[in-house]
């Protein structure tokens, strides 16, 4: 990929001027409810934001040239022919004449979707997905719904052949309601996908955490042409398969920053450029309770210092047990 089209990165709080609509590719609401449409993809996580509930945070994904913007079944997108970036959201509503899991269904259907519309539009490389699933640790037809949505997804990439060990860097929060909502971000070029020493890979979990273990892999890095973007997916307070300081948040940040620290490790060892480091990283933090969230927010100026770029959201985390996640990203110089 050239520097000319090239993947690029911008935030800000609703008061501030947008990208020129032109070069959109899409972008992530976060906070309050967006009244306005959106001449783009958009995916709205309906998500308190810690620091300022009242705000509303605006992420885009954006590249250097011009890019179209279409729909694809119930899939939104912008492409610029090198970078695609979706967002689809489903209501369960719609599934539940269905035998069995109306979520399993509608996440086996937004899959389907998204992969047949890779195909469409040549770009088949995912690079990183955001998943965001309403209820994600109830119980229903006897099952946890993360699982629910572990095993439609699973179907989905089988249907389409993609091996689930060359998944996409990804993450799967729970809101309180509203629907499967899904953005994603592909390309014609592969990401180098990135594993962690210390956790068994997502994709080889036992069954104790569900017939079908989540499909992602634990980091990725893509070629942007004079840059190389690292995607961390969801981190938390895991080792091994199995969830450590049930309890404690503190612990459990201190935990979820060794594992991204190793995951740095892992990225600089593959990318021979500038260096990542956990200063360099853009980050968003997961918090379950709200209450958490000065704990949490000092531990991380503890480990990472007071500059740390940040974002704190509240969410339910795909264990029961886990009390934060956190994600990050990061452009580095070759």
């Amino acid at each position: 990929m050239s520097p000319e089209t090239r993947l690029q990165f911008y935030s800000s709080d609703s008061s501030s001027p947008s990208p020129a609509a032109a070069h959109v590719l899409g972008i992530s609401l976060l906070g309050q409810r967006s009244s306005h449409t959106q001449p783009w993809p958009a995916l709205q996580v309906l998500t308190p934001l810690l620091a300022n509930p009242a705000q509303q945070l605006q992420e885009y994904w954006h590249s250097s040239q011009a890019v179209r913007h279409g729909q694809f079944h119930d899939v939104r997108f912008g492409s610029d022919g090198h970078l695609l970036y979706g967002a689809i959201s489903l209501d369960e509503a719609l599934f539940a004449d269905n035998r069995g899991s109306a979520l399993q269904h509608a996440a086996e259907q937004a899959y389907r979707q998204l992969f047949s519309l890779l195909e469409a539009e040549d770009c088949r490389h995912l690079w990183r997905v955001w998943n965001y699933i309403p209820r994600i640790n109830a119980v229903e037809h006897g099952m946890e719904r993360y699982r629910q949505f572990n095993i439609g997804r699973h179907q989905a990439f089988a249907d389409f052949d993609r091996p689930v060990d060359s998944s996409p860097a990804a993450c799967a929060l729970g809101v309180a309601d509203g629907p499967l909502s899904i953005a994603f971000l592909a390309a014609r070029q592969a990401t180098q996908r990135i594993e962690n020493p210390r956790q068994v890979s997502a994709f080889a979990y036992p069954q104790q955490y569900g017939p079908r273990s989540p499909t992602f892999s634990r980091a990725a890095l893509a070629d942007n042409g004079d840059n190389v973007i690292l995607f961390i997916s969801g981190t938390a307070s895991i080792v091994g398969h199995r969830t450590v300081h049930p309890g404690d948040a503190a612990a459990q940040t201190r935990e979820t920053i060794a594992n991204i620290a190793v995951l740095l490790e892992q990225a600089n060892r593959q990318h021979q450029g500038q260096p990542y480091t956990l200063a360099t990283l853009d980050y968003r933090v997961y918090i379950r309770h709200a209450t958490d969230y000065p704990v949490v927010q000092q531990t991380l100026q503890q480990l990472i210092g007071p500059a740390m770029r940040v974002v704190f959201v509240q969410a339910d985390i795909c264990r029961d047990d886990l009390l934060v996640e956190i994600e990050a990203q990061a452009f580095a110089a070759r």
